[in-house]
């Protein structure tokens, strides 16, 4: 198998035209310095690009490697790192000798940018012939005066040593005692950095001799030290107690990268509870002093993880008050994840401090204007919410605060607050009165008709008692003068309703009695203004808040409130014995009915009343005067009940939730072998996880969850082979498809069938969709029936299905070939997790997005439930529709479905599915829309249900 091509330095560059050899030639030999940097910086590209020109390295040796430019010496340095420095049978080209020569001279050059660059440059070699007679002059470069060019002197003996130690045999004692004689920190730090990879032990030598003195050193340093402790723990647990003093210490670091190094190794080396109480408040500093968003959403990631584990858990519940300092960040994404960790950690003790909090936030939301302000109240009424459900006690300081969010202009506060009071009314009946009281003040501020909608609801539900007439006079307050039309049309006629009189009172009495009024002229002077000479400015005309939906048109809040007044004059009857005062709220009740009936009809709203609330406001007005048993019942008792009923199912849909989390954090499964701890080596289970190598986990496989163990099982690689082309073709080809976040990784195997050597065999691949080829891969030669591994990457921008195609172009000792690979097609399904989010969201986002995709149901399925669990599990989406609305056979079947990608592209999609149920043969038939913010996303989609159902109908 052939070796691999060492990486080198990638200048990314469009669509060069191939110039001729003889003219490169010609300008590297001729012409000035200009053209000359101006020739190489083309040679480079065309290098990088594939093409090869064996003639010009003697060329450049003999015109530019003279020159003393450093333009042209920093070119050259990355032509000699790129230019294949070997013979076609793997020899060193002789050329080189010449060049190791300049390069010697270069490392004693007086300029010690030109030295240090030189040293960077070696620790790119690969080959020990090049590198061999310059030993000693790097050598050198270790006393030079100097920091740049001691510490890539210190860089380059590293990767010499890594790479041939035979080279420099002596290299961990030369680098320990030049780290003895340095007071630079980035030489120290280069020199520290040897010794841990090189030389553990002198390193640790090194450490013991001055621990005392680390927080003193530079953050470079200390990083290195802190990977060092943790290694050497790792691997010896005994030596914690030696070290983990000096973790401590590099908490109160000046540098937030060592903090947060030092914080995430110490709860790997210790879970006591000190350790995780220091490692856990250097981690909330650490966020409430960074300024980047960024940084702050990855150390509260690490404080979620911390949470997770359950040791950790009880020791974060005492700094519940300090993580919520972190509200004081403007980012809302920040307050999120803050508001969610403090609410999964805040317990009795200190609930009622961290509602004092959330109060003050929410008093600090008022008068502050921001794009995100509406979203954070939003946060902050949930939070609370949330609080007085899991805490009873503290139900009634919310309470207030909450309440005065219903006249909030925000309307998803507002309606967030209803739904949190629909369900403390009906959970605790001691605090029913207390809402009531505040419902009622609230009422007339309100400034939405779907929270009026909600609120009259709530009143007609709950009110008891000697509030049953309260409520009334405040609903009539903010409806207006009844028979509605009369006063419409006094209105039109210019008279004065009841409520202008009393506003007219109102302001005259706030007036002075003066009729003239003073003005300053230009000059300085006062002219007097009669109140007779003004012309008449036309009011805008201000009705009462529910006088004013319905004569927009919004007849839905006059259906709820008949249903309301019903349900207030039926409970108002059961407690009033007396027939007359019962028959005066009733007709009161029924004459409010019977006019927004009217208003309906009148012709003077926007929009005139629909079919379906006409019909319900006559079920109001029929109960009452018929009182038959079964309609009372209805409003009397079976809408509590429903409520009651839809908050449980909500209440189980929450603790199934809650067991499945529970379940995924399982950690020992019934068939894992069962440790003993004076049976291990000293090593298992007495340490946190081992960060390195769950990031090693997450660089190849591309989660979390994977494990080390299924990402190098070879089922997991076979299952994802893309055969390219045939096996009777000359080149046969196969690639493993890896798809990791942002990037896909391709690993094409390429095999030589012929008997033939194939010269500057190449793959060329090209993109459809939003994928996009990071470099070109390198021309390789196959021996006969050779064969050799390729990598090829490609980046990924959305989420959209993409597909790669290409060829293999060879060369044989008579032509070219070219070999056509069959397509790559990239599943959307790999971008696409699933997510939940509330109806309301659901709702607005559906509303909000643009692009909708209608794909018709074509399936084999007989069974609504099984086409829909198909569904799900071949979209990679959550049904957000409850399993208990979903539960039954009646013959259709309506579920909502919600996903999101890597990217953060939302993907909603509504299930709409029928079969006669008569007819158990039948298949199901129906449609799915799809709507997303992209158009891509959209039909990538429906393209992915489409295949699907394809699949399912041939498999049947």
């Amino acid at each position: 198998m052939t070796s691999q091509v060492p990486c080198y330095t990638i200048i990314n560059s469009p669509d060069l035209e191939v110039p001729n050899e003889m003219q490169l030639k010609q300008d590297l030999e001729k012409g000035d310095t200009n053209v000359k940097i101006e020739t190489l910086k083309r040679v480079i590209k065309l290098l990088l690009n594939g093409e090869r020109y064996p003639g010009l390295i003697m060329t450049i040796i003999r015109f530019v490697l003279p020159v003393q430019n450093h333009t042209i010496k920093k070119l050259l340095l990355i032509f000699w790192e790129i230019v294949p420095k070997t013979s076609a049978d793997g020899k060193l080209l002789q050329e080189m000798i010449l060049v190791c020569d300049a390069y010697r001279k270069d490392l004693q050059h007086p300029n010690e940018f030109l030295r240090g660059s030189t040293l960077r440059f070696l620790c790119k070699l690969k080959e020990p012939e090049l590198l061999e007679p310059l030993m000693p002059a790097i050598r050198a470069c270790l006393d030079h005066r100097h920091s740049y060019v001691r510490r890539n002197a210190v860089l380059a003996i590293f990767t010499i040593y890594k790479n041939f130690d035979w080279l420099v045999p002596d290299g961990p004692e030369l680098i320990a005692s030049f780290l003895d004689t340095q007071q630079d920190m980035s030489c120290k730090r280069n020199a520290f950095l040897m010794l841990l990879h090189a030389d553990q032990e002198r390193a640790l030598n090194y450490l013991a001799s001055c621990i005392d003195q680390v927080h003193t050193f530079g953050d470079i340093l200390q990083l290195v030290i802190v990977e060092l402790i943790y290694k050497v723990c790792h691997a010896n647990p005994a030596e914690r107690s030696r070290f983990i003093r000096c973790i401590y210490n590099l908490l109160n670091s000046s540098s937030n990268a060592v903090r947060y190094e030092s914080a995430g190794t110490l709860i790997t080396l210790s879970l006591a509870p000190t350790a995780i109480k220091a490692a856990a408040s250097c981690y909330i500093e650490l966020v409430v002093k960074e300024s980047d968003n960024n940084v702050k959403l990855i150390v509260l990631d690490r404080l979620v993880a911390m949470k997770e584990h359950e040791g950790m858990e009880k020791v974060m519940q005492d700094l519940v008050m300090d993580v919520l300092r972190v509200l004081a960040a403007p980012d809302i994404e920040v307050r999120r994840k803050t508001l969610a960790l403090a609410l999964d950690l805040v317990y009795s003790r200190n609930i009622g401090e961290m509602v004092l909090v959330l109060k003050k936030e929410v008093a600090k939301t008022h008068n502050v204007e921001h794009e995100d302000t509406g979203k954070y109240r939003q946060l902050l009424v949930r939070t609370l919410h949330t609080c007085s459900i899991k805490f009873p006690d503290v139900a009634a300081n919310v309470i207030p605060v909450l309440v005065e969010f219903l006249s909030d202009t925000n309307e998803l506060a507002a309606a967030d607050v209803l739904v949190f009071i629909r369900e403390a009314i009906q959970k605790f009946p001691a605090l029913r009165a207390l809402i009531i009281e505040h419902l009622i003040e609230a009422f007339p501020q309100i400034k939405s008709s779907k929270i009026h909608r909600a609120a009259v609801w709530i009143l007609g539900e709950y009110v008891e008692g000697p509030q049953i007439l309260e409520v009334i006079a405040v609903i009539q307050q903010t409806l207006g003068d009844v028979p509605m039309v009369e006063a419409e049309q006094r209105r039109l006629a210019g008279d004065q309703t009841e409520e202008q009189k009393q506003q007219q009172q109102a302001t005259e009495s706030a007036e002075g009695s003066g009729n003239a009024s003073n003005k300053v002229t230009s000059d300085g002077t006062y002219a007097t203004q009669s109140a007779y000479s003004l012309a008449p400015v036309a009011k805008a005309e201000k009705r009462p808040p529910l006088r004013q939906y319905l004569m927009d048109g919004d007849f839905f809040i006059g259906a709820a409130l008949s249903a309301t007044l019903t349900k207030l004059a039926l409970r108002y009857a059961e407690l009033q014995p007396e027939a007359r005062a019962q028959n005066r709220l009733t007709t009161q009740v029924m004459l409010i009915m019977s006019s927004i009936l009217h208003l309906g009809k009148s012709g003077f709203p926007s929009k005139p009343i629909t079919n379906d609330d006409t019909d319900r406001i006559f079920v109001c007005l029929r109960t009452l005067s018929e009182r038959t048993p079964e309609a009372v019942a209805v409003f009397t008792l079976y809408c509590r009940e429903a409520l009651g009923k839809m908050l449980d199912a909500q209440h189980d849909e929450d603790q199934r939730m809650l067991k499945e989390k529970q379940k995924a954090t399982a950690k020992v499964q019934p068939d894992d072998p069962v440790l003993f701890a004076q049976l291990s080596n000293g090593r298992d289970n007495q340490l946190g996880e081992n960060v390195f190598e769950s990031s090693l986990n997450q660089a190849l496989a591309g989660s979390k969850n994977a494990q080390l163990s299924d990402v190098a099982s070879p089922n997991s690689k076979l299952n994802k082979v893309t055969q390219l082309t045939g096996f009777s073709d000359p080149v046969y080809a196969e690639a493993y498809v890896n798809v990791n976040q942002y990037d896909i990784v391709l690993d094409v195997l390429i095999v030589n069938q012929t008997n033939d050597t194939l010269q500057n065999c190449t793959l060329e691949l090209a993109t459809l969709g939003d994928l996009k080829l990071v470099e070109r891969p390198h021309p390789v030669v196959l021996a006969p029936h050779d064969f050799c591994n390729i990598k090829a990457n490609v980046k990924v921008s959305s989420t959209e299905n993409g597909i790669i195609f290409g060829n293999i172009v060879y060369d044989t000792a008579l032509n070219t070939n070219v070999v056509v690979l069959n397509t790559i097609h990239i599943d959307i399904m790999d971008y696409i997790i699933p997510a939940s989010c509330t109806d309301t969201e659901f709702r607005q986002m559906w509303q909000d997005f643009e692009w909708e995709n209608k794909v018709t149901v074509n399936t084999s399925f007989t069974d609504l439930h099984e086409y829909l669990k198909h569904l799900l599990k071949s979209t990679n989406m959550k049904c957000l529709t409850p399993e208990k609305a979903l539960s039954g056979q009646c013959g259709f079947m309506a579920a909502n479905m919600y996903a999101k990608s890597i990217f953060g592209e939302n993907a909603l999609a509504n299930l709409s599915i029928e079969k006669p149920v008569d007819d158990p043969d039948s298949k199901v038939t129906g449609h799915i829309r799809i709507r997303a913010k992209s158009q891509g996303m959209a039909l990538s989609l429906g393209d992915k249900i489409s295949s699907s159902q394809k699949q399912s109908v041939q498999a049947a």
